[in-house]
Protein backbone atom coordinates (compact mmCIF):
# COMPACT_ATOMS: atom_id res chain seq x y z
CA UNK A 1 0.00 0.00 0.00
CA UNK A 2 1.53 2.93 -1.03
CA UNK A 3 1.36 5.98 1.33
CA UNK A 4 0.69 9.46 -1.14
CA UNK A 5 0.23 11.91 2.18
CA UNK A 6 3.47 10.67 3.72
CA UNK A 7 5.01 13.03 0.39
CA UNK A 8 2.76 15.87 0.65
CA UNK A 9 4.63 18.89 0.35
CA UNK A 10 8.00 17.05 0.78
CA UNK A 11 10.94 18.03 -1.32
CA UNK A 12 13.08 15.55 -2.35
CA UNK A 13 16.77 15.04 -3.12
CA UNK A 14 17.44 12.05 -5.57
CA UNK A 15 21.63 12.16 -5.96
CA UNK A 16 21.96 10.01 -9.12
CA UNK A 17 18.42 10.84 -10.34
CA UNK A 18 19.51 11.27 -14.01
CA UNK A 19 20.99 7.58 -14.10
CA UNK A 20 19.56 4.16 -14.37
CA UNK A 21 17.62 3.67 -11.45
CA UNK A 22 17.42 7.30 -10.60
CA UNK A 23 15.54 7.84 -13.17
CA UNK A 24 12.80 5.08 -12.15
CA UNK A 25 12.70 6.77 -8.68
CA UNK A 26 12.38 9.87 -9.92
CA UNK A 27 9.10 8.71 -12.27
CA UNK A 28 7.34 7.00 -8.64
CA UNK A 29 7.66 10.23 -6.76
CA UNK A 30 5.84 12.32 -9.35
CA UNK A 31 3.60 9.46 -9.54
CA UNK A 32 3.12 9.90 -6.07
CA UNK A 33 2.53 13.64 -5.99
CA UNK A 34 6.16 14.95 -5.19
CA UNK A 35 6.33 18.32 -6.68
CA UNK A 36 9.69 19.19 -5.91
CA UNK A 37 12.31 16.47 -6.76
CA UNK A 38 15.80 18.24 -7.10
CA UNK A 39 18.48 15.78 -8.99
CA UNK A 40 22.18 17.32 -8.00
CA UNK A 41 23.69 17.11 -11.82
CA UNK A 42 27.22 15.97 -12.23
CA UNK A 43 28.09 19.29 -14.15
CA UNK A 44 26.83 21.41 -11.04
CA UNK A 45 27.75 19.38 -8.27
CA UNK A 46 30.69 17.22 -7.38
CA UNK A 47 29.14 15.07 -4.77
CA UNK A 48 32.73 13.96 -3.69
CA UNK A 49 33.54 16.93 -2.94
CA UNK A 50 32.45 18.04 0.69
CA UNK A 51 31.97 22.11 -0.47
CA UNK A 52 29.59 20.57 -3.58
CA UNK A 53 27.79 18.60 -1.16
CA UNK A 54 27.31 21.51 1.55
CA UNK A 55 26.38 23.90 -1.67
CA UNK A 56 24.10 21.02 -3.17
CA UNK A 57 22.26 20.77 0.03
CA UNK A 58 22.21 24.42 0.54
CA UNK A 59 20.50 24.90 -3.22
CA UNK A 60 17.87 21.43 -2.81
CA UNK A 61 16.81 22.49 0.74
CA UNK A 62 15.40 18.84 1.71
CA UNK A 63 13.27 16.79 3.63
CA UNK A 64 14.39 13.78 2.57
CA UNK A 65 17.97 12.38 0.39
CA UNK A 66 17.99 9.39 -1.25
CA UNK A 67 21.73 8.73 -2.22
CA UNK A 68 21.82 6.51 -5.46
CA UNK A 69 24.46 8.03 -7.17
CA UNK A 70 27.62 6.03 -7.48
CA UNK A 71 30.48 5.11 -9.48
CA UNK A 72 30.13 1.53 -10.74
CA UNK A 73 30.48 -1.38 -12.90
CA UNK A 74 30.94 -4.85 -13.92
CA UNK A 75 33.35 -7.19 -12.97
CA UNK A 76 36.12 -5.73 -15.72
CA UNK A 77 35.65 -2.22 -14.77
CA UNK A 78 35.88 -3.38 -11.09
CA UNK A 79 39.44 -4.79 -12.04
CA UNK A 80 40.50 -1.43 -13.69
CA UNK A 81 39.71 0.71 -11.20
CA UNK A 82 39.44 -0.53 -7.63
CA UNK A 83 41.11 2.90 -6.31
CA UNK A 84 38.45 5.32 -7.97
CA UNK A 85 35.70 3.33 -7.07
CA UNK A 86 36.72 2.71 -3.36
CA UNK A 87 37.74 6.20 -3.14
CA UNK A 88 34.97 8.06 -4.71
CA UNK A 89 32.34 6.02 -3.30
CA UNK A 90 33.68 6.63 -0.18
CA UNK A 91 33.73 10.10 0.18
CA UNK A 92 30.17 11.07 -1.99
CA UNK A 93 28.42 8.63 1.11
CA UNK A 94 30.27 9.14 4.17
CA UNK A 95 29.90 13.43 3.62
CA UNK A 96 26.56 12.99 2.41
CA UNK A 97 25.03 11.76 5.02
CA UNK A 98 27.57 13.59 7.43
CA UNK A 99 26.24 17.14 5.95
CA UNK A 100 22.55 16.00 5.80
CA UNK A 101 22.96 15.44 9.42
CA UNK A 102 24.56 18.62 9.79
CA UNK A 103 21.37 20.47 8.03
CA UNK A 104 19.08 19.03 9.88
CA UNK A 105 17.52 16.63 7.09
CA UNK A 106 14.82 14.39 8.13
CA UNK A 107 15.87 11.30 6.47
CA UNK A 108 18.73 9.46 4.45
CA UNK A 109 17.82 6.31 2.53
CA UNK A 110 21.32 5.08 1.83
CA UNK A 111 21.79 2.26 -1.44
CA UNK A 112 24.07 -0.17 -0.64
CA UNK A 113 25.18 -2.92 -3.00
CA UNK A 114 25.20 -6.59 -3.04
CA UNK A 115 29.19 -6.81 -3.76
CA UNK A 116 29.00 -5.46 0.30
CA UNK A 117 28.00 -9.60 1.15
CA UNK A 118 31.05 -11.84 2.04
CA UNK A 119 32.20 -14.03 -0.76
CA UNK A 120 30.82 -17.29 0.42
CA UNK A 121 27.71 -16.69 1.99
CA UNK A 122 25.04 -19.04 2.89
CA UNK A 123 22.30 -19.09 0.29
CA UNK A 124 20.10 -17.05 0.81
CA UNK A 125 22.31 -14.43 1.81
CA UNK A 126 20.49 -13.24 4.95
CA UNK A 127 21.31 -9.58 6.19
CA UNK A 128 22.54 -10.77 9.48
CA UNK A 129 25.53 -12.76 7.40
CA UNK A 130 26.97 -9.25 5.73
CA UNK A 131 30.08 -9.12 8.63
CA UNK A 132 30.88 -12.84 7.84
CA UNK A 133 34.17 -12.95 5.72
CA UNK A 134 35.62 -10.52 3.38
CA UNK A 135 34.01 -9.51 -0.07
CA UNK A 136 34.60 -11.19 -3.56
CA UNK A 137 37.56 -9.57 -4.74
CA UNK A 138 37.01 -7.79 -8.26
CA UNK A 139 34.57 -5.91 -6.10
CA UNK A 140 35.47 -5.61 -2.97
CA UNK A 141 36.81 -2.03 -2.51
CA UNK A 142 33.29 -1.15 -4.27
CA UNK A 143 31.18 -2.99 -1.99
CA UNK A 144 33.56 -2.23 1.59
CA UNK A 145 32.84 1.86 -0.02
CA UNK A 146 29.58 1.60 0.13
CA UNK A 147 29.01 -0.33 3.64
CA UNK A 148 30.79 2.03 5.24
CA UNK A 149 27.40 4.16 4.43
CA UNK A 150 25.53 1.05 6.98
CA UNK A 151 28.35 1.45 9.78
CA UNK A 152 27.92 5.19 9.29
CA UNK A 153 24.13 5.10 9.30
CA UNK A 154 24.03 3.49 12.57
CA UNK A 155 26.64 5.27 14.00
CA UNK A 156 24.43 8.10 13.53
CA UNK A 157 21.79 6.96 14.84
CA UNK A 158 23.06 5.42 18.43
CA UNK A 159 24.51 9.05 18.78
CA UNK A 160 22.53 11.13 17.40
CA UNK A 161 18.90 9.68 16.85
CA UNK A 162 19.61 10.03 13.32
CA UNK A 163 16.80 8.39 10.87
CA UNK A 164 19.38 7.16 7.97
CA UNK A 165 17.89 3.50 6.86
CA UNK A 166 20.21 1.72 4.60
CA UNK A 167 19.09 -0.88 1.93
CA UNK A 168 20.97 -4.23 -0.45
CA UNK A 169 19.46 -4.01 -3.96
CA UNK A 170 20.72 -7.47 -5.70
CA UNK A 171 22.05 -7.10 -9.09
CA UNK A 172 19.22 -4.41 -11.64
CA UNK A 173 18.32 -4.81 -14.55
CA UNK A 174 16.00 -3.37 -17.45
CA UNK A 175 15.58 -0.21 -19.78
CA UNK A 176 17.87 2.77 -19.89
CA UNK A 177 20.43 0.40 -18.35
CA UNK A 178 24.27 0.74 -19.01
CA UNK A 179 24.70 -0.78 -22.20
CA UNK A 180 28.66 0.45 -22.62
CA UNK A 181 30.94 -2.72 -23.25
CA UNK A 182 33.34 -1.44 -21.00
CA UNK A 183 31.74 -0.51 -18.05
CA UNK A 184 28.08 -2.48 -18.11
CA UNK A 185 26.56 -5.24 -16.38
CA UNK A 186 26.40 -8.73 -16.84
CA UNK A 187 22.63 -8.46 -18.79
CA UNK A 188 22.83 -5.49 -21.01
CA UNK A 189 26.55 -6.73 -21.82
CA UNK A 190 25.04 -9.71 -22.88
CA UNK A 191 22.17 -8.40 -24.82
CA UNK A 192 24.06 -6.09 -26.87
CA UNK A 193 26.43 -9.61 -27.39
CA UNK A 194 24.22 -11.38 -28.85
CA UNK A 195 22.11 -8.68 -30.91
CA UNK A 196 25.39 -7.50 -32.06
CA UNK A 197 26.57 -11.02 -32.99
CA UNK A 198 23.43 -11.67 -35.01
CA UNK A 199 23.51 -8.87 -36.94
CA UNK A 200 27.05 -9.42 -37.63
CA UNK A 201 26.15 -13.39 -38.88
CA UNK A 202 28.86 -14.01 -36.22
CA UNK A 203 28.37 -18.25 -35.26
CA UNK A 204 30.27 -18.18 -31.72
CA UNK A 205 30.00 -15.89 -29.22
CA UNK A 206 32.66 -15.79 -25.93
CA UNK A 207 31.19 -15.37 -22.52
CA UNK A 208 33.82 -14.66 -19.61
CA UNK A 209 33.66 -17.46 -16.85
CA UNK A 210 32.61 -20.88 -16.57
CA UNK A 211 28.89 -19.79 -16.39
CA UNK A 212 28.61 -21.64 -13.60
CA UNK A 213 27.93 -18.71 -11.04
CA UNK A 214 24.43 -17.73 -10.12
CA UNK A 215 22.70 -14.27 -9.91
CA UNK A 216 19.50 -12.79 -8.72
CA UNK A 217 18.10 -9.88 -10.61
CA UNK A 218 15.48 -7.22 -9.95
CA UNK A 219 13.88 -5.31 -12.14
CA UNK A 220 14.46 -1.34 -12.09
CA UNK A 221 11.00 -0.60 -11.63
CA UNK A 222 10.70 -2.91 -8.78
CA UNK A 223 13.58 -1.42 -7.36
CA UNK A 224 12.79 1.86 -7.57
CA UNK A 225 9.01 0.80 -5.80
CA UNK A 226 11.06 -0.94 -2.89
CA UNK A 227 13.27 2.24 -2.39
CA UNK A 228 10.25 4.27 -1.96
CA UNK A 229 8.21 2.01 0.30
CA UNK A 230 11.20 2.37 2.52
CA UNK A 231 11.01 5.87 2.27
CA UNK A 232 8.10 5.84 3.10
CA UNK A 233 7.40 3.22 6.03
CA UNK A 234 11.26 2.17 7.07
CA UNK A 235 12.71 3.77 9.90
CA UNK A 236 15.49 0.85 11.82
CA UNK A 237 18.95 0.69 11.83
CA UNK A 238 18.89 -2.91 9.74
CA UNK A 239 19.96 -3.37 6.55
CA UNK A 240 17.45 -4.40 4.19
CA UNK A 241 17.49 -6.61 1.19
CA UNK A 242 15.84 -5.61 -2.03
CA UNK A 243 15.58 -8.94 -4.74
CA UNK A 244 13.52 -10.94 -6.44
CA UNK A 245 14.41 -14.10 -4.89
CA UNK A 246 14.97 -16.30 -7.69
CA UNK A 247 18.28 -17.34 -8.82
CA UNK A 248 19.76 -18.68 -12.30
CA UNK A 249 23.45 -19.39 -13.43
CA UNK A 250 24.99 -17.12 -16.01
CA UNK A 251 24.76 -20.12 -18.27
CA UNK A 252 21.34 -20.26 -17.84
CA UNK A 253 21.10 -16.53 -17.93
CA UNK A 254 23.10 -16.78 -21.60
CA UNK A 255 21.07 -19.01 -22.89
CA UNK A 256 17.87 -17.06 -22.05
CA UNK A 257 18.67 -13.87 -23.43
CA UNK A 258 20.48 -15.75 -26.82
CA UNK A 259 16.80 -17.29 -27.06
CA UNK A 260 15.26 -13.78 -26.51
CA UNK A 261 17.43 -11.53 -28.90
CA UNK A 262 17.12 -14.64 -31.65
CA UNK A 263 20.83 -15.70 -31.59
CA UNK A 264 21.29 -18.42 -33.64
CA UNK A 265 25.21 -19.27 -32.76
CA UNK A 266 27.46 -21.05 -30.42
CA UNK A 267 28.06 -19.21 -26.56
CA UNK A 268 31.88 -20.38 -26.03
CA UNK A 269 32.47 -19.74 -22.06
CA UNK A 270 36.51 -18.11 -21.72
CA UNK A 271 37.06 -19.83 -18.19
CA UNK A 272 40.75 -17.10 -18.03
CA UNK A 273 38.38 -14.57 -16.88
CA UNK A 274 36.69 -14.54 -13.35
CA UNK A 275 33.71 -15.63 -12.63
CA UNK A 276 33.44 -13.11 -9.46
CA UNK A 277 31.19 -14.13 -6.70
CA UNK A 278 29.87 -18.14 -7.06
CA UNK A 279 26.34 -17.38 -5.52
CA UNK A 280 24.02 -15.01 -5.25
CA UNK A 281 20.54 -15.37 -3.84
CA UNK A 282 18.77 -13.07 -1.32
CA UNK A 283 16.13 -13.67 1.52
CA UNK A 284 13.93 -10.75 0.74
CA UNK A 285 12.10 -11.41 3.54
CA UNK A 286 12.68 -8.65 6.14
CA UNK A 287 11.61 -6.37 2.70
CA UNK A 288 8.47 -7.70 3.20
CA UNK A 289 7.44 -7.76 6.82
CA UNK A 290 9.12 -4.16 7.32
CA UNK A 291 7.72 -2.21 4.55
CA UNK A 292 5.27 -4.76 2.82
CA UNK A 293 7.42 -5.02 -0.42
CA UNK A 294 7.81 -8.21 -3.32
CA UNK A 295 9.49 -7.87 -6.54
CA UNK A 296 6.27 -7.83 -9.14
CA UNK A 297 8.00 -8.64 -12.32
CA UNK A 298 8.38 -12.14 -14.24
CA UNK A 299 12.28 -12.36 -15.23
CA UNK A 300 11.48 -13.30 -18.63
CA UNK A 301 8.90 -10.67 -19.13
CA UNK A 302 11.66 -8.21 -18.10
CA UNK A 303 14.27 -9.14 -20.22
CA UNK A 304 12.20 -8.51 -23.06
CA UNK A 305 11.27 -5.38 -21.99
CA UNK A 306 15.32 -4.38 -21.53
CA UNK A 307 15.42 -5.99 -24.80
CA UNK A 308 13.22 -4.32 -26.66
CA UNK A 309 14.27 -0.68 -25.26
CA UNK A 310 17.85 -1.52 -26.25
CA UNK A 311 16.90 -2.48 -30.00
CA UNK A 312 14.71 1.17 -29.96
CA UNK A 313 17.47 3.11 -28.57
CA UNK A 314 21.11 1.47 -29.77
CA UNK A 315 23.26 3.61 -32.08
CA UNK A 316 23.61 1.00 -35.54
CA UNK A 317 27.28 0.52 -36.59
Amino acid sequence: MTNNNFWQDKRVCVTGGAGFLGSFVVGKLHERGVKDVFIPRIEDYDLVNQADIIRMLADAKPDMVIHLAANVGGIGANMEHPAEFFYQNLMMGVQLMHESWKANIAKFVAIGTICAYPKFTPIPFKEENLWNGYPEETNAPYGLAKKMMLVQAQAYRQQYGYNAIFLLPVNLYGPRDNFNPSSSHVIPALIRKCIEAEDAGVDQLVVWGDGSPTREFLFVEDAAEGILKASELYNGDEPVNLGSGQEISIKDLALLIAEETGYQGELVWDTSKPNGQPRRALDTSRASDYFDFTAQTNFREGLRKTIAWYRDHRVRK
